[in-house]
């Protein structure tokens, strides 16, 4: 079996190395380049229309807002000049922007481009998903539910190189909020010319970061070139950066071996294997991953115990240190640990007491009553989850948990490529759904709000006043009053666990093969994963041992 196995990969990295025999094809070193395999594809290039990492990842390398962020996820100059000078109390932020920078089709960024993008994106007819982030800027929400004239949104540009932007309470964490991917800057120009086609193409889009896409085939790959129009193109070193779509993560690592790539994420099975190799690394994100479960598709979900026996029914220990091994942590809670601390100081997710550990007993008991309750001696239902062998194995296991420690339930199992998978989720068409999430700015807000009533990701049916309160006056009222916004949210989060619309399962963790020549690479725990900027291949260090040749 073993050697059928490996003959399979052998056959399918023949087929992925075919036709790159070009001095310059995806998988070449020459000159500085960095090449990396990715699990899945990118959804599109504009800025307003996608939920999903991957993009956001994409983002960071080929556009630029207003802020970056830095090794510490801390927010640095992007096309600003420097950070918000603020007046009313915080809620007035005038914004001067640096005039050097330019777009790839040689028009200049303004005040304008950043104006244009943010009404774009809160207009009702865009269906901006990550809309309701921008709801702290005044008259945000009233725009995006067709309330109000865009023209009413507090931003303005006081000139080309002015922004001021009002805003409807002062945002602790607004900077590094003004560097995620909906608040880039849009070129209105190349949007209108494209229509409804902007940002499905590398030729129809333009750029503004480090770098610019050159290629995009579909579920193949993404190839980046350096951008030089790109204001601070002197401290950029990569003359490419080169992505490969790639779900078997077999494969991915047999590239990584022939010297093809210079990053890959490894599954569990091959850690082992790769254990004294100079580029395993090892990486806890900031993302939880949870089974939602569809209230409105399965009414049996509606049922607390059920919720309760399903959450309570998976032992996550065995699940991360059998199906994942790559620094995957069991997860109880629902905000991520490396998200955001506590007034004190410590990490909000060790503050949390989830009621929602494993327990067969329990899982048992509640199961039990749900049934009775319910009139029902069997239970089946279907887990939509992302394709991918790795994912299938996650999902088996998931799935063996609940049908030995819920004797009668019947879970089964569909498979459905990643955006497939979101967009059902979005249209609420699943039963339930192995789905995650990930910090888009260091609050534990960017978790708690997702699961408010009408947000676009609570999509399992569930809706609490008195938890929407609780995450309200976290963002209002108690801003300024750090240990009764802490407690409120601790509250919100208590009470989310306790109903659990839920099920956490584990916090995301990366086993990569990195090449040791990649210096300079940085990687986020919040918005986009990678910054590329200061990335350079060290080609003085021996990639197989880490030492100077």
């Amino acid at each position: 079996m073993k050697k059928f196995k490996l003959l399979i990969i052998t056959i399918a990295l023949a087929v992925v190395l075919a036709g790159c025999s070009s001095a310059e094809g995806i998988y070449s070193d020459k000159g500085q380049v960095f090449r990396k395999v990715i699990p899945q594809d990118m959804a599109s290039l504009d800025t307003a229309m996608v939920t999903d990492t991957v993009s956001f990842d994409i983002f960071n390398q080929v556009y630029e807002g207003l802020y970056s962020l830095n090794d510490k996820d801390e927010a640095i100059p992007g096309v600003a000049k420097e950070l918000p000078k603020e007046s009313n109390g915080g809620k007035t932020l005038t914004i001067k922007l640096r005039k050097d920078a330019k777009w790839s089709n040689g028009d200049k960024v303004t005040a304008h481009d950043f104006v244009y993008s943010w009404q774009r994106a809160l207009k009702p007819d865009t269906a901006a998903e990550y809309a309701y982030i921008m709801y702290d800027i005044k008259n945000a929400e009233e725009v995006n539910l067709g309330k109000k004239d865009v023209d009413e949104l507090g931003v303005k540009a006081v000139d080309d190189y002015t922004l001021k932007v009002e805003l409807t309470k002062p945002i602790p964490y607004i900077n590094e909020l003004f560097a995620f991917g909906i608040f880039m800057p849009q070129n209105e120009k190349a949007v209108k010319k494209y229509g409804e086609q902007y940002g499905t193409t590398a030729e129809k889009s333009v750029y503004n970061g480090p770098f610019k896409v050159k290629n995009w085939k579909v579920e193949d790959k993404i190839e980046l070139e350096k951008n030089k129009d790109y204001w601070d193109s002197k401290k950029v070193h990569l003359d490419r950066v080169n992505y490969k779509v790639l779900k078997d993560q077999q494969a991915g690592a047999a590239l990584y071996d022939t010297s093809s790539v210079d990053d890959a994420i490894i599954t569990a099975d091959q850690v082992e294997k790769y254990e004294g190799n100079e580029g395993l690394q090892k990486r806890l994100l900031a993302s939880t991953f949870f089974i939602k479960m569809n209230q409105r598709e399965v009414p049996e979900f509606k049922n607390k115990d059920m919720r309760l026996a399903i959450a309570k029914s998976i032992n996550k220990e065995a699940f991360v240190n059998s199906v994942k091994n790559d620094g995957s942590e069991a997860m109880d809670g629902f905000t991520s640990k490396l998200t955001a601390k506590t007034p004190n100081g410590k990490d909000f997710a060790d503050v949390i007491d989830s009621p929602l550990a494993f327990n067969a007993q329990e899982a048992q008991k509640h199961y039990d009553k749900a049934k009775k309750e319910l009139g029902i001696k069997n239970f089946t239902f279907t887990m939509i989850t992302d394709d991918g062998a790795d994912k299938k194995i996650a999902a088996e296991f998931i799935k063996a948990q609940v049908e030995k420690n819920l004797p009668g339930a019947t879970m089964k199992i569909q498979q459905v490529p990643f955006k497939q998978r979101v967009n059902r989720e979005l249209s609420e068409n699943y039963e339930t759904s192995l789905s995650g999430w990930g910090p888009d700015y260091p609050d534990p807000l960017t978790f708690l709000s997702i699961m408010t009533t009408g947000n676009s990701q609570n999509n399992t049916g569930w809706s609490s006043k008195e938890y929407d309160q609780l995450v309200k006056d976290a963002n209002g009222k108690l801003l300024k009053k750090t240990e009764e916004r802490n407690a409120a949210m601790i509250e919100a989060e208590n009470l989310l666990l306790k109903d659990a619309p839920v099920a956490p399962i584990y916090q995301k963790g990366e086993a990569h093969l990195t090449n040791p020549q990649v210096k300079g690479l940085v990687y986020h725990q919040i918005g986009g994963d990678t910054s590329l900027k200061n990335v350079k291949i060290d080609k003085s260090i021996d990639r197989e041992t880490g030492e100077k040749k």
